[in-house]
């Protein structure tokens, strides 16, 4: 169902059943799209022929999307889903639904829990094809971590109200344009010796387009992959210290970095997490400790007929502009 093509590193990505325009004529309304992973998704969605209508609070920082379809194949709609009375317009004559909405703070039970919930009714009562709930690993309703207790409840929600979703739960998602290695990627260019939380705390980073091409193979699929749950991780398991020492070394810098103890990181966190742009928070701080990898339970990648592909075989070419004198730089910066 899927492979690996391209030419080289720059062009290669997984070419899924999508590609075949499956999904051609088929509208599909993508709910929290105007974020990083929603930007991706729709591009692969795009591609493979759907129309698609992004539903957003502020759909405005989605407008970059536009030049990546045909005439009339993108629209947008303003959508709040704490306001039940706005889901149904926004799934009128839709086919399929993707919801994405996510944050890590604010009125959480409303936004991933009860909200992905309403969403979930609100496709049901449109009669759509397929529903897909973007969640996370880590779900946990017995978490005391309000977002992973609200993703866990939101997966409860959907599931009583579209018994047929498939629920997708990706690890830590990296990308060119992402918040999380490239927040690592300006401080490692910056400063000489860094502290690490949580030095030791596992990941499986997933290429967000690779997640995202494994979201257009479950919607070019309607009714294979009903009730199902999957895991996405990436090929390789890292460490914390392990993926800011790869960072620096795609940067051809010699850094020092400081393995904070656990109880360090937690009293750091706690002291300072709330303050507007603090680099971690109590709850962010928990959740990195619990890890962020594939309980190998579930179906992933393998079951969807795709291979994922590694940080490495990116991160040298995203970092050269972080290099002193970019590529122009020594083979060993300092």
């Amino acid at each position: 169902m899927a492979v690996v093509g391209g030419a080289s590193q720059g062009s290669q990505r997984i070419m899924s059943i999508t590609d075949s325009e499956a999904l051609s004529g088929k509208v599909v309304t993508m709910f929290g799209g105007s974020g990083f992973f929603g930007r991706h998704l729709a591009q692969e969605l795009l591609s493979c022929g759907a129309r698609l209508r992004v539903a957003s609070r502020h759909p405005e920082r989605a407008f970059s999307l536009k030049p990546l379809g045909n005439l009339g194949q993108i629209t947008f709609v303003r959508c709040d889903v704490t306001r039940p009375e706005k889901l149904g317009p926004a799934l009128a004559g839709a086919d399929m639904a993707v919801n994405l909405v996510g944050a890590f703070d604010g009125d959480l039970d409303s936004l991933q829990g009860e909200g992905a919930g309403r969403i979930a009714k609100a496709a049901t009562d449109a009669g759509l094809q397929a529903f897909v709930h973007v969640s996370a690993i880590g779900a946990d309703a017995g978490s005391r971590i309000d977002y992973a207790r609200t993703k866990a409840e939101g997966e409860e929600a959907v599931r009583s109200a579209f018994p047929a979703a498939t629920i997708v739960r990706p690890s830590l998602v990296f990308g060119p344009d992402d918040n999380f290695v490239q927040m690592f990627a300006g401080l490692i260019s910056m400063f000489p010796v860094l502290p690490v939380f949580g030095p030791e705390a596992k990941l499986q980073p997933v290429f967000v387009d690779d997640a995202a091409a494994a979201i257009g193979t479950i919607l070019s699929e309607p009714g294979k992959w009903d009730g199902k749950t999957f895991e996405l991780g990436g090929p390789e398991v890292i460490s914390m210290l392990d993926l800011n020492q790869r960072i620096a070394h795609a940067q051809n810098r010699k850094r020092g970095f400081i393995e904070l103890p656990d109880a360090v990181s937690a009293a750091f966190a706690a002291v300072t997490g709330w303050l507007p742009g603090a680099p971690i928070t109590s709850d962010q701080f928990a959740l990195l400790k619990a890890g962020n990898v594939v309980s190998r339970k579930l179906p992933g990648f393998k079951q969807l007929g795709m291979t994922p592909r590694p940080l490495g075989l990116f991160l040298d070419r995203w970092m050269v502009r972080y290099r002193k004198h970019g590529r122009f730089g020594a083979a060993q910066g300092a």
